[in-house]
């Protein structure tokens, strides 16, 4: 399992780069997202990796944020998406604005990317707002700085929003502030609407 790359970058293209690290290149697949955040051919870089196996297939896929890979994870667990189809996706939104239009069950945007059908999109919404939210239970944490806890008997509105968040690959310390602002009287979904909206627009 090869968990990131963090080296010399040899080669970008729009979708491909190449990393050296102890003198072996390792070739990516990446989002044009990830491309646009890479340095120049030359700098040292980093990038999460997803190693994909399936028959005689064997790719390795490079992701400039925990979250993009999370969210690309996420969209291959989709019957009828392939990682090809993922990697689309990514390079027409950010991970916010996918984890956004999951939370509101915006299918439609998705069929903007090429390749992704009217059905697609619907089963893609419809499957990764249960995987979230079924993820995202059961959990125990205390926040001292926000005061939120849950645990598996007692999960609330602001703990299964945070939760559900944290599966896609932000941080307690990133979501906590955001939710501490919101009506804890709102329904999960809802926080986590608002909540990646705020992220959003603070890009």
């Amino acid at each position: 399992m090869i968990y990131s790359l963090n080296g010399k970058l040899v080669l970008k293209e729009m979708n491909f780069a190449v990393i050296e690290c102890g003198g072996v290149g390792y070739g990516c697949k990446i989002s044009y997202n990830t491309s646009s955040k890479l340095g120049v051919t030359g700098s040292t870089v980093h990038l999460y990796t997803h190693f994909y196996i399936k028959e005689n297939i064997i790719e390795l896929f490079g992701f400039e944020s925990q979250q993009e890979l999370n969210c690309f994870r996420l969209l291959i667990s989709v019957n009828g998406v392939g990682p090809k189809a993922a990697i689309s996706i990514l390079s027409d939104m950010t991970p916010e604005n996918f984890a956004f239009f999951v939370a509101s069950g915006d299918s439609k945007t998705f069929t903007r990317t090429k390749g992704i059908g009217a059905k697609t999109a619907q089963r893609l919404v419809l499957e990764l707002k249960d995987k979230v939210s079924s993820e995202s239970l059961g959990g125990a944490y205390y926040d001292e700085n926000s005061g939120y806890s849950s645990s598996a008997g007692d999960v609330s509105s602001i703990g299964e929003a945070l939760e559900a968040l944290m599966v896609l690959g932000y941080s307690q310390g990133e979501i906590s502030p955001i939710l501490r602002k919101l009506d804890p009287t709102l329904d999960t979904q809802e926080l986590i609407k608002q909540t990646l909206k705020l992220m959003v627009s603070k890009k």
